[in-house]
């Protein structure tokens, strides 16, 4: 397995992991992962992303922690 595999394979599990837990993260926690996520996406277009990540988390999750677009 590659490094490249590995840092694949460890967001996948991470973000999954995050994904599960997300309404119980204090909200500091879920803004800092929201900004990350959003820097690490490299779309070119940030504020779809930040409209796409937001709609998807408040579809999932009863407590978005007031995160939105």
């Amino acid at each position: 397995m590659t490094a490249a595999n590995d840092r694949e394979w460890a967001s996948h599990m991470l973000g999954a992991a995050v994904i599960e837990v997300w309404s119980a993260l204090p909200q500091d926690v879920q803004q800092k992962l929201f900004e990350q996520a959003v820097l690490t996406g490299q779309s070119g277009n940030e504020e779809k992303l930040r409209e796409r990540l937001a709609k998807f988390l408040h579809d999932h999750h009863q407590r978005t922690a007031g995160i939105s677009s």
